[in-house]
């Protein structure tokens, strides 16, 4: 009887190949496994079906976000998302949710077997920014976003550098508050691209803050704010516009007059046409 080789005594080229040949059945066996694997994955049973939308979806609509989606369902190397349950990115799709009007931020989920979960955080507009034909809108958090909405009338207006859409909402709000403490209202804010603040109240009456930090003008605001009563008392008329600009004053047009001011309640009219260069203080009598 034979008696069986022990492979230490076998010679180096035929280990070699043996190693070789169990080498190559395992690759085979892998890459097998994998190209199973793969036309499981891509199998149509594990197409996405569905992709229902939950959350905040006051201003969206399903016609709405299906349209969006066939439009930017391509990334942006022109390959199509993939569509499979296993392999579809949520990411790129979170990305496509979020490009939609309104939309702050997506949530995607996988529902097994073939269907997606998006949950929706909507923008909470605050104030159209700049011409609302434009269809712009500010978010409470100071972001500028693409939307639109007729039942957002009455909404205030902002304007200025995109980058500087928080400042604005934050300068806003406090120029707000003070001119309400006061029975004014503000409908319109901007910065200009030189560094300048200009408003509108509500009521048409334009305002020239000037420059500075939100303290110098919240300063400013006041001084004009704490008065106006007793002017416009002595000048009836409607208000048109406010300079604020003056260092010791301030300059108020009403509709027929025109005055200069200090920060009390004496004024010194003027006649409609005329444009003072510079508020100065009203003498003081004995």
């Amino acid at each position: 009887m034979p008696q069986a080789t022990d492979p230490a005594d076998l010679p180096f080229d035929i280990k070699l190949m043996t190693a070789t040949t169990q080498v190559l059945w395992v690759l085979l066996a892998v890459w097998c496994a994998g190209v199973l694997l793969l036309w499981g994955l891509q199998h149509p049973v594990w197409t996405v079906r569905a992709i229902t939308v939950q959350g905040d979806v006051a201003h969206q609509s399903a016609a709405g976000l299906q349209a969006h989606l066939a439009d930017q369902w391509d990334d942006q190397q022109g390959q199509r998302v993939s569509a499979s349950f296993f392999t579809t990115d949520v990411q790129q799709v979170r990305q496509l949710f979020e490009s939609a009007p309104w939309v702050e931020r997506a949530l995607v989920q996988r529902v097994f077997p073939n269907r997606l979960r998006v949950t929706l955080q909507e923008h909470e507009a605050v104030a159209w920014w700049g011409d609302p034909d434009a269809g712009q809108l500010l978010s409470r958090k100071g972001v500028v976003f693409e939307a639109s909405g007729n039942e957002l009338e009455g909404l205030p207006e902002l304007a200025g550098p995109v980058d500087q859409s928080a400042l604005i909402w934050a300068t806003f709000q406090r120029l707000r508050t003070l001119l309400e403490r006061y029975g004014l209202g503000l409908s319109r804010l901007e910065l200009t691209e030189h560094g300048s603040w200009r408003g509108v109240l509500e009521g048409g009456g334009e305002v020239e803050f000037g420059r500075g930090n939100t303290e110098e003008l919240l300063a400013r605001t006041e001084t004009f704010a704490a008065t106006l009563n007793a002017l416009t008392q002595r000048y009836a008329g409607r208000l048109q516009s406010v300079d604020l600009r003056y260092p010791q004053g301030y300059a108020l047009r009403v509709q027929g007059v025109t005055t200069l001011a200090e920060g009390s309640a004496q004024a010194t009219a003027a006649p409609a046409n005329h444009r003072p260069t510079a508020a100065k203080p009203t003498p003081k009598t004995r």
